[in-house]
């Protein structure tokens, strides 16, 4: 059975995905259904966390305090009673929320007091996480061509006849009597691999940018972990 149209989600977060921001009728969120196995990969591009609100503090109030923060161009956001439900596109870098782009906020009650429950999605941080996977497979798609290669040329110089040797052939008198420069000898580097069209195909820039995408998606995934619930609760605090 496919789940309604709606903006209200239970929580904790179903086995529902947001698929769409809205369109020009209004905001607007679909869901669609996950493999129950998303649960374990999902932290990947998935931000959860909790925020505890000051004593008193409805949950009114509370999204009063963050309604700036989507308030912003691209964003588009529905409050529907304890739950507030949000998408993000072609966000702007003056948005402090702009790595995600969509996620449902909701405040529980509980004994200790009223509590903000988020539950954040990055496609930038799936594609930090995808693009080391990328690089590394052109990095061995790369050593297999070079393999490849060097069996070929290694078949291809046992099969070849040995080559006799170059005779010099010495300069002209006359072009040697007007000062021409004598023609210059190949590189014995050059004379075997064939100047630098004989340069084989190296992995490492694969490497270098899998380690570089790897890193960003490491410091982003705890950073922005750190960075949203700091904001949450500079916002929920009135600081």
């Amino acid at each position: 059975m496919t789940p309604p149209v709606s903006l209200a989600r239970p929580w904790p977060p179903q086995p529902w995905d947001v698929i769409d921001g809205g369109t020009s009728a209004g905001p607007k969120t679909l869901f669609v259904r996950k493999f129950p196995s998303m649960r374990f990969i999902d932290w990947i591009w998935h931000v959860r966390g909790s925020v505890d609100l000051p004593p008193g503090q409805s949950s009114d109030e509370a999204f009063d305090r963050l309604d700036p923060l989507f308030q912003q161009v691209n964003t588009r956001h529905e409050r529907t009673g304890d739950t507030l439900t949000f998408t993000k596109k072609d966000q702007r870098a003056q948005d402090k929320m702009s790595i995600f782009d969509g996620g449902v906020l909701r405040v529980e009650k509980g004994a200790a007091g009223s509590v903000l429950r988020y539950h954040l999605t990055s496609r930038a941080l799936l594609f930090c996480f995808l693009a080391p996977l990328l690089f590394l497979s052109f990095a061995g798609l790369t050593i297999l061509i070079v393999k490849h290669q060097t069996a070929t040329e290694a078949a291809n110089k046992a099969a070849k006849p040995p080559e006799k040797p170059k005779v010099e052939v010495p300069m002209n008198p006359v072009d040697k009597f007007l000062g021409a420069p004598a023609p210059e000898k190949p590189k014995k580097g050059e004379e075997e691999k064939g100047g630098r069209r004989g340069k084989k195909p190296t992995p490492t820039p694969a490497y270098v940018f899998a380690g570089m995408f790897a890193f960003l998606w490491l410091v982003g995934r705890v950073l922005e972990d750190r960075l949203i619930k700091r904001l949450f609760r500079k916002k929920l605090l009135g600081a």
